[in-house]
């Protein structure tokens, strides 16, 4: 049995192990901050569920035996003295396990709920397999014995809650082998295709071309490349269900969406190395655009949610990823993106802006995307300053389209009403030093020691310098030494765990850093940059991370951070180089 390939080692309680296309991960995470003792496959079809346990056994008693597991990008191994089992994707279905001087357990996650339900096990006579139907799933899971021997089987053919799985040990020179397959109702008998090192040597292949496509510019000054670069690797699944193109799920342990504004990050961080792949994440939120023009909070396999919707940074996010990617959208491919960013833009022009009022609204924190920010507190209906300045962003998006297709009317419409509404911005929110928020019914206005009332930065260059210039300023009150905290740490809101209310954020990050570097506040970017890049390759690709001591909070493998890591990374290094 070979050494551990190269890559970089990561541990499976923070970032599950999985390949490019696959809907199932090995993890420890068996639901939301659910952690087991045993490695499960887990599977993002039909929601999260755990669906079969794989338990290091003593080959002479049967015992579970404590083991150190050890995770690069092709390979996850389980190491007890004496023995180790290994662990690699031999295909986004199919997994091969050999083990030498360990057995291996292969057991049935959970009990089921009724006689009925649950996962049923059998052995198939025309495969000559173990065979587990997963009630949660839909899906079959196939253990095919390739070397060794099924030592015992439990709970055949049972219903009910019985333990029910088999486990397997090696023959004379204690070595074994088995494949597990995920399929829905048939296939053929398992071929052994290719041996177990030739399997992992074409999973390291297919991950380190990934690797070179997306960062080809990492260096020792950007350390943590390559795992950002597996993090969105790995979460990648095939379509599937809902899911209408290879998308790049927030993550795969709990957060296993793809919600509609984290995936103009990921899109962004693709779009030079991986252009189709980045095309897809930016549009698969629009293949499920509503009759109004909304698009769904969220999209995953088996679920589509509209009962809020995410801000409109997709004018800003196109016109990045225009300028990223190798050949620019041509005449072919944008009348669509602009017919489906026009009428999400239509969407809040109309459904959100109150009878008279020229500035739209959201109608609860979820719909900003900062959830629970302090912005929203004394009321939930509310015109902030930040969606002002997303739609003035992507109506200005718009008549740059409507300019490349050759459509002049349209073009010169989207300008006016950009600039019409970036003055009723100032005019009616900005008082001198600072944005305030307003209640769209009541019109009362307030102002919050969040980061949200600061968004307006994302205007960069269009911004009149003295307004920039004051938002820089109370932008750098919110600096810590690992970045910007979403509220002020003074603040009596402020709380280390408080999602919007304190932790750092990868968006709120990149957004503030982009409109800073376009307003000429270079130095104030380049700090903000050097945090995050600092914070990511110290404390990983959490979800958010608190705001006074780096930690990784929430889900600790979450896309969107790997991606703005990415993205940060190589601007810097290419300012470096220059």
């Amino acid at each position: 049995m070979t050494a551990a390939p190269p890559g970089p080692a990561f541990s499976v309680h923070d970032i599950p192990f999985s390949t490019h296309g696959s809907w199932f991960d090995i993890s420890p995470v068996v639901a939301e901050k659910t952690y087991a003792d045993d490695l499960h496959l887990v599977s993002h079809q039909n929601g999260m569920h755990a669906v079969l346990r794989l338990v290091p056994l003593d080959p002479g008693t049967g015992d579970r035996v404590e083991t150190r597991v050890e995770a690069t990008p092709a390979l996850l191994r389980w190491s007890a003295p004496g023995g180790r089992i290994d662990l690699a994707y031999e295909s986004p279905d199919t997994v091969r396990l050999r083990g030498s001087g360990l057995g291996v357990g292969v057991l049935a996650a959970a009990s089921a709920l009724t006689p009925f339900s649950g996962t049923y096990f059998f052995h198939d006579p025309v495969a000559d397999a173990q065979v587990f139907t997963s009630y949660e799933t839909g899906r079959r899971y196939r253990v095919t014995v390739l070397r060794g021997t099924t030592a015992r089987t439990a709970g055949s053919q049972a219903l009910g809650g019985a333990e029910r799985g088999l486990a397997v040990t090696g023959k004379a020179d204690g070595t074994w082998e088995i494949a597990i397959e995920e399929f829905e109702t048939a296939r053929p008998p398992y071929p052994a295709k290719a041996a177990f090192d030739d399997v992992v040597d074409r999973a390291l292949g297919a991950f380190t071309g990934f690797v070179d496509a997306v960062a080809p510019w990492r260096s020792s000054a950007t350390p943590a490349a390559e795992l950002a670069a597996y993090v969105l690797w790995s979460a990648t699944v095939r379509p599937a269900g809902l899911v209408t193109r290879p998308a790049v799920l927030m993550s795969k342990h709990w957060m296993d969406k793809v919600w509609s504004w984290d995936h103009c990050f990921n899109a962004l961080a693709l779009a030079r190395g991986c252009p189709e792949l980045a095309l897809d994440q930016y549009h698969l939120p629009f293949d499920h655009q509503d009759a109004g023009g909304a698009l769904p909070d969220s999209v995953t396999h088996s679920e589509v949610l509209y009962n809020f919707v995410k801000p409109p940074i997709h004018g800003w996010a196109h016109g990045h990823l225009r300028r990223r990617l190798p050949t620019p959208p041509g005449r072919a491919e944008l009348p669509e993106t602009y017919q489906r960013l026009e009428r999400w833009t239509d969407f809040w022009l109309t459904a959100r802006r109150a009878p008279g009022s020229p500035l739209a609204h959201y109608e609860h924190g979820n719909d900003s995307g900062w959830d629970n920010a302090t912005t929203f507190d004394p009321e939930r209906v509310v015109v902030t300053a930040d969606l002002a300045a997303f739609l003035v962003l992507q109506m200005r998006e718009l008549a740059d389209l409507a300019d490349g297709l050759g459509r002049p009317e349209q073009a010169a419409r989207w300008t006016a009403a950009a600039a019409e509404m970036q003055t009723e911005l100032l005019d009616r929110l900005w008082t001198g030093d600072r944005f305030l928020a307003c209640g769209a019914a009541t019109g009362n206005t307030w102002s919050s020691a969040g980061l949200l009332d600061l968004m307006p930065v994302v205007l960069g260059e269009h911004l009149p310098a003295e307004v920039a210039g004051a938002l820089a300023d109370r932008i750098e009150a919110h600096l810590t030494p690992y970045g910007l905290a979403t509220e002020l740490t003074t603040s009596p809101h402020y709380r280390a765990d408080g999602y919007w209310r304190g932790p750092i954020w990868a968006p709120a990050t990149v957004l503030v850093e982009d409109g800073l570097r376009r307003a000429g506040h270079h130095r104030l970017a380049d700090d903000i940059s050097a945090r995050f890049r600092a914070l990511c390759e110290t404390h990983g690709f959490a979800e958010n991370f608190d705001a006074l001591t780096g930690t990784g909070l929430r889900d600790r493998a979450y896309t969107w951070t790997a991606g703005s890591y990415l993205l940060l990374a190589e601007a810097h290094a290419h300012r470096h180089r220059h």
